[in-house]
């Protein structure tokens, strides 16, 4: 008689923001179709809790943007911390995945593997930019190191760490989108004929509220368009009903669907930028936070030209970056105006094919999933 393998494996995994949550739910997809038995106990979001098992705590509750945010709300972040420790002690996984998020999952690995827990970080935190000294915490407490953009394989072989490149899992959410028909997104939505700019103003309340005062200056100089406003899971209808009028429409959850029947956007820096890019959409990319946290940011971060994914994957200037007092209207109304029509534009473009070969191609979920079933 032949024994059939049944892996069971019971899967801990932290997820602190919105992006976390995407490439959490992608991966624990493809953990699933080679361990049809897996279990899951997850902090993240409802994408992740689509795939089932048990949501601990949902990243809404986690997420503190700036040194002065977070120094405000030290004292939740540390009973979460604590938490989470009593959390992983009392279920006992097999392995505990963390998705970047480093200031908690750091502190998480190395509880995690004195209990005797396999420890695989997913998607690198951003130590080639800051902290790079963190790596000797990897170093100790990280069984395997998965990174998703190409010059970090080279970073943590430089200081001694291998890091497997399974290309970038964005790649894998944007190919399995269905066609979009322009014409009955605008319908479904209570949009207008016009061409759309899309207002990408971030995930958090505090900084929705910075960036979407900035982004929509510039609708006196743009009357042929119309400004649509891409609403985070995480905050509600209500909160953005005092920027919508007859030219600032609202959409919520549907961000990929409302790019793609865009004709530019406006993106605050973070992932986005680079899903605006994978999805073809011209962007002019924009930051703003406040003073003293800027000037800690500029301290503390080395030898990094750019902000936006774009921008560090290929390198050089892809994009336009309006950061800090150069994200005001007469700047945002030069950029926009570039990429909505002319030369600038179709330039964009043409990077954007370069940088989608730079990425490696899909596949990204099922190389991560291999790499963990084989540890």
């Amino acid at each position: 008689m032949f024994s059939i393998l049944i892996i069971e494996m019971k899967y801990y995994i932290i997820a602190g923001e919105a992006s976390g949550d995407l490439h959490g739910s992608n991966l624990m997809k493809a953990l699933q179709q080679k361990d049809p038995h897996a279990e899951f106990r997850f902090w993240g979001g409802d994408l992740m809790q689509k795939q089932g098992g048990t949501l601990v705590k949902h990243y809404r509750d986690l997420a503190f943007m700036g040194f002065l945010e977070v120094a405000m709300n030290l004292r939740t972040i540390l009973n979460n911390i604590k938490f989470c420790k009593e959390d992983i002690k009392n279920n006992k996984p097999d392995v505990l995945i963390l998705i970047d998020y480093p200031g908690f999952n750091l502190r998480i690995a190395k509880y995690a593997k004195e209990l005797g827990i396999k420890v695989i970080y997913y998607i690198s935190p951003q130590l080639w930019a800051w902290k790079e000294g963190r790596v000797e915490i990897i170093k100790k407490y990280v069984d395997e190191m998965m990174v998703i953009l190409p010059f970090e394989e080279d970073f943590y072989k430089k200081h001694g760490v291998h890091g497997h490149f399974v290309g970038h899992p964005l790649l894998d959410a944007i190919s399995d989108l269905k066609e979009i028909n322009k014409n009955d997104f605008k319908k479904e939505n209570g949009l207008n004929d016009k061409e759309i700019v899309a207002l990408l103003p971030g995930s958090r309340k505090q900084e929705v509220e910075k960036m979407l005062e900035i982004m929509l200056s510039v609708r006196p100089h743009f009357a042929g368009y119309q400004f649509v406003i891409a609403g985070a899971p995480s905050l509600p209808k209500e909160f953005y009903e005092k920027y919508v009028d007859d030219n600032v429409h609202f959409v919520s959850n549907k961000t990929y669907d409302l790019l793609r029947c865009s004709k530019a956007a406006l993106v605050t820096s973070g992932t986005a930028t680079l899903e605006t890019a994978l999805l073809n959409i011209p962007e002019v990319v924009c930051y703003r936070g406040s003073k003293i946290s800027y000037a800690i940011a500029k301290r503390l971060v080395k030898n990094i030209k750019y902000i936006s994914l774009v921008n560090l994957i290929m390198d050089r200037e892809v994009v336009k970056e309006l950061i800090q007092n150069d994200l005001n209207t007469r700047n945002l109304v030069e950029e926009l105006h570039k990429v909505l029509e002319g030369s600038q534009r179709e330039k964009v473009l043409k990077d954007y094919e370069l940088l989608r070969e730079k990425l490696g191609g899909k596949g990204a979920s099922e190389k991560a999933a291999e790499v963990i079933l084989t540890i």
